[in-house]
């Protein structure tokens, strides 16, 4: 099977998108932010925006995503290891709890779910290299906290984190034995990109301005700043020179190079929200503006994310269905699209199998992060894909769930009794383009029909309130479940 997505042709602005009669506002549209600002929606509440005007929608899930307080801190949040009674047992326990719990936040919160996501994948930690719970909290809280507020303080607040200062060796890093590591990923990784303006002794200076955060009052409390570790010599950084600081690095480096970090960070959201795709047109007439909208409000994420998704080229024809959904995005995107069960013990087994399927919650492979899209898809992990789904669909059949299955069926087709009508609905709604030709269509009828005789069809005797109507609703949603088509969004 061949999963595939084109280069980017879509060449609309970022003029605000007016409906039209030839561009109508429709639940295709509406899925579509659902699928990118989140992860799926109900029926209902895909219904509930064909009210609201495009600019309107956007609003409010940006400015309800903005507002949203982070997550309730657990008791142990803050705690050291002497805080701890059974440290092995406890922390193992909030480990895990903490793990579910951002699962739950993800799947559940839309764009403010999205982007933590997102963010962790920018600023990546490791767990595996700290495996300390409360650290784990911070950093997450952390990403909630900022998901869309201010970018210069973000960088400014997960830079002395205690999570990536043990990641990146920030807390080894001494005015005796400088670590260039945090310095170098902080211009490579979170801030430039990869080569963008920056020299070596840029790197070098910058990891002798960061040096002091090196001390704890005991194993797991604050590392804290102490100026015994600090190197106070005069350094150079982006040719300014003086006895620079931790704070002075964050604000040279946005006020010299602001405008390569603005690009590199729309340029990464732009593929992250729309298209992976990013060519010479698109560098020019949707990057560029969406970086000058970036630093012209100080760095702040609203403004310029608003712009970016209320635009035409958002919503063009073009953007829909080029971008391979991670394990997560099938995971939770067939969760709320369906509005089906789940519950602690079935998350846990969603982010097992999105291990398996190559995202590991709070494990990214490297400092790098995933590279999604076609990084994705291989062998293993498409049949992956296929067995969760055929997984967690059997589960629902097999536990008192089965009329669920027939609940989204009837609700996507007014309770149709024309298996060709229920068919095209149910696989629409999961898609983000028709299939590729009519016959895929009818295949996908002969799947739902199953054994029921044809006669049954065609005298109308048939429905979905029949004893076998669940079954059919699974095959149908199994077949759904390994169409290439249902890989994209």
């Amino acid at each position: 099977m061949e999963i595939a997505t084109n280069p980017s042709c879509n060449a609309a602005t970022l003029d605000p998108y007016v409906p039209s009669g030839s561009n109508p506002w429709n639940t295709s549209k509406i899925k579509h932010i659902y699928r990118r600002l989140g992860f799926g929606a109900s029926i209902m509440e895909v219904d509930d925006a064909l009210a609201l005007s495009p600019s309107d929608f956007i609003d409010s899930l940006v400015d309800d995503a903005f507002n949203l307080p982070p997550t309730a801190a657990p008791p142990w949040a803050n705690w050291a290891y002497s805080d701890f009674t059974d440290f092995e047992t406890e922390n193992n326990e909030y480990v895990f709890s903490w793990r579910l719990q951002s699962g739950n936040d993800i799947i559940s919160e839309k764009l403010r779910g999205r982007l933590t996501f997102f963010w962790m994948n920018h600023f990546v930690t490791e767990l595996e290299t700290y495996f300390y719970s409360p650290y784990m909290f911070q950093y997450y809280n952390l990403n909630q906290t900022y998901a869309l507020g201010n970018f210069k303080e973000f960088v400014r607040e997960i830079g002395v984190s205690n999570a990536m200062l043990l990641y990146l060796n920030g807390f080894q890093n001494t005015n005796y034995n400088p670590n260039e590591n945090y310095s170098r990923e902080l211009f490579e990784l979170f801030t430039l990109g990869e080569g963008n303006n920056y020299t070596q002794d840029d790197i070098l200076a910058t990891s002798k301005a960061l040096t002091g955060y090196n001390h704890w009052n005991e194993f797991g409390g604050d590392i804290y700043f102490d100026s015994s570790t600090f190197d106070d010599s005069d350094k150079i950084i982006f040719g300014q020179e003086g006895p620079w600081g931790y704070d002075d690095v964050i604000d040279i480096l946005f006020n010299e190079r602001a405008n390569e970090i603005a690009t590199f960070i729309t340029t990464k959201l732009y593929k992250f929200f729309v298209s992976p795709s990013v060519d010479a047109l698109i560098e020019t007439e949707i990057i560029a503006p969406l970086a000058q909208e970036l630093i012209n409000s100080n760095f702040e994420l609203v403004p310029m994310l608003k712009m970016l998704f209320k635009s035409e080229h958002f919503f063009d024809e073009r953007a829909l269905g080029v971008i391979i959904k991670s394990p997560f995005d099938v995971i939770n995107s067939f969760v709320n699209d369906t509005q089906f069960f789940y519950n602690d013990d079935i998350m846990d087994a969603f982010l097992y199998y999105a291990g398996l399927m190559g995202q590991e919650i709070y494990d990214p492979p490297d400092v790098s992060g995933w590279q999604r899209d076609e990084t994705w898809i291989n062998s293993s992990t498409l049949t992956g894909r296929w067995q969760l789904m055929e997984i967690y669909l059997g589960y629902l059949f097999n536990n008192g769930f089965e009329f669920s299955l027939t609940d989204l069926a009837r609700d996507l087709s007014n309770d149709s009794n024309d298996p060709e009508f229920i068919t095209q609905v149910m696989v629409d709604h999961f898609v983000s383009k028709p299939l590729h030709s009519a016959n895929d269509y009818v295949i996908a009828t002969d799947i739902f029909k199953w054994d029921i005789p044809q006669n049954y069809y065609d005298d109308g005797t048939w429905n979905l309130s029949w004893s076998e109507a669940p079954y059919q609703c699974y095959l149908l949603l199994v077949h759904i479940a390994r169409m290439p088509e249902f890989q994209l969004k």
